[in-house]
C-alpha cells in the first residue's frame, strides 16, 4: 500500500483571488506561482517534498449541498492580536471562548468558512469565558 505523497487543506471558492490572499496575508505566506481566477496555492499544495500541509483554492460555480465543512485551527502566540488582523483582512468574529486551559475565537472567512484562532492560557493568566 502506497503512502501519501502530500496533503491539501482544499477549499471550494466563489472568489479564488479574495480568498487565497486573505489566508495568505493572515498566515504571512506567499501565494505559489501560478494563481489565477481558478486556481491558487499557498505552501506548495500537492508538493511531494513538503511535509506541512498546502492550501488549495478552486473556483465553483456554487457550492455543494452537504459537503463537508472546512474547519482550521490556528495556535497563535499573538492571540488576540491577530484576531484583530484577521478582521482588518476580512474576516468576521462569531464568539470568543475560555475553557480547559485554551482561549480561542471563532471567525468566518470572507466566503463565511469557520475557523478558530487561539492558544493555552499562559501559565499565571486565569482563564475567562469572554
Amino acid at each position: 500500500m502506497a503512502s501519501l505523497s502530500s496533503l491539501s487543506i482544499t477549499f471550494d471558492c466563489k472568489d479564488v483571488e479574495t480568498q487565497s490572499i486573505f489566508w495568505a496575508e493572515l498566515l504571512q505566506a506567499d501565494l505559489d506561482e501560478g494563481a489565477n481566477e481558478f486556481v491558487a496555492s499557498i505552501g506548495g499544495a500537492h508538493n511531494a517534498e513538503s511535509t506541512t500541509p498546502g492550501m488549495l483554492f478552486l473556483k465553483v460555480e456554487e457550492r455543494v449541498e452537504g459537503k463537508n465543512p472546512l474547519h482550521i485551527d490556528l495556535d497563535d502566540p499573538n492571540y488576540p492580536a491577530d484576531v484583530e488582523r484577521a478582521v482588518a483582512l476580512g474576516a468576521e468574529t462569531v464568539a470568543s471562548f475560555a475553557e480547559f486551559g485554551i482561549e480561542w475565537t471563532t471567525l468566518k472567512d470572507p466566503e463565511g468558512n469557520v475557523f478558530d484562532i487561539g492558544r493555552q492560557v499562559p501559565t499565571g493568566e486565569s482563564e475567562q469565558q469572554v
